[in-house]
This record gives C-alpha cells, sequence and structure tokens, in this order.
C-alpha cells in the first residue's frame, strides 16, 4: 500500500512540474516598460487601462455630502413642473410621485390628481408615465373620477422633459473637466 501512495505522489509531483513548465509567468519586460510610475500611469490611461480619481472625488468622499433625488433631473423637472399641487406621495426609491386632489377657485366642483412614475432614469418621452385623473362633483357631492387622455397630459410630459434636459445640460456643464495628460494635478 505504501508504494502505490509513494508512486502515486511521484507521479503527481512529475505532472505539476511538467505542467508549470508550460505556463508562462507573469511580468513585463523591463526594456519595454518605464520604471517611471508616472510614465506607467499615463501610458495606461492613455491605452483605456485604468481610471483616474481626481482631487474633487476625493475631496467630495468624506465630505458627508449624499446626491439623492436632486441628481435624477427627470424627478426635479417633475417635482418643479407640479409644485402647486400638493403631494400625497413622493417616493424616490419606488419611482413615483401621487398628487393631491387639486382644483383651482374658479371650479369647486371639478379637481385633478396627476401620478407620474419613473420608468428609466434617462430623459427620454418613454421614461415617464403619467395619469390625470379628474374628479367631477355635481350638487348632491356625488362624485365621478376619470382617467383621461388629454392635451393637459401632454403638455405635462413636454414641460417635464424640456425642464430635465435643461438641468441635464447644466449637470454636464457643470461636470466637465478636460483632462491634461498630467496625473494627480487638478484644472
Amino acid at each position: 500500500m505504501k508504494q502505490i501512495i509513494n508512486k502515486y505522489l511521484v507521479f503527481l509531483f512529475g505532472f505539476l512540474f511538467i505542467l508549470s513548465s508550460c505556463v508562462k509567468l507573469p511580468g513585463a519586460d523591463a526594456r519595454k516598460v518605464s520604471p517611471n510610475v508616472k510614465d506607467r500611469v499615463n501610458r495606461n490611461l492613455e491605452t483605456g487601462k485604468g481610471f483616474r480619481v481626481d482631487d474633487e472625488f476625493r475631496k467630495r468622499r468624506g465630505s458627508g455630502n449624499f446626491e439623492f433625488a436632486s441628481s435624477n433631473e427627470l424627478w426635479r423637472a417633475s417635482l418643479d413642473t407640479i409644485d402647486f399641487m400638493p403631494l400625497t406621495s413622493a417616493n424616490y426609491s419606488g419611482g413615483i410621485l401621487i398628487t393631491d386632489w387639486y382644483s383651482d377657485n374658479n371650479s369647486i366642483n371639478e379637481s385633478i390628481k396627476i401620478t407620474i412614475r419613473f420608468l428609466s432614469n434617462e430623459v427620454r418621452s418613454d421614461a415617464l408615465d403619467i395619469k390625470v385623473f379628474y374628479k367631477n362633483c355635481n350638487a348632491e357631492l356625488n362624485c365621478s373620477i376619470s382617467e383621461k387622455n388629454s392635451t393637459f397630459k401632454k403638455e405635462l410630459r413636454k414641460e417635464i422633459l424640456k425642464k430635465a434636459t435643461i438641468y441635464q445640460k447644466q449637470k454636464e456643464d457643470e461636470n466637465f473637466r478636460p483632462y491634461n495628460g498630467q496625473i494627480g494635478k487638478s484644472d
């Protein structure tokens, strides 16, 4: 039994030795790679093999400033567009805004309620699902509620998308920093 185990061990070590001689160990040719760290980092960034952590990111990391709903352009534009209406629910993580029933002074018996669902964070027309509900009440307080595809719904979507596009452009302009080819120095 001991001889069989010894034969298997010798065979196993021999097999591993043969396999290890077939594999080229990773490493770089010192003649082709600069010993200067900054030169290697610049070369990696230029060829797309790395990423840079700029000074602004380092400052933000420990600052405690968190960007939640304020960084989503559609969410901000929607809130700004319907700011005249009282909100029943505003759930950013669920992606839904629901207003309370609203009526202006001219039509006491008619009210409107808006529900906006966010299907995507991208600024595009199919990222929003807008529903507009109308409530009509008569003198005996019998009310009927209906959803209508009105021009108001189209105008609301258009206004939200217009504001979201403006916010998106402002954010891009604010965050733009050209790469100057130097590591560790901010603009």
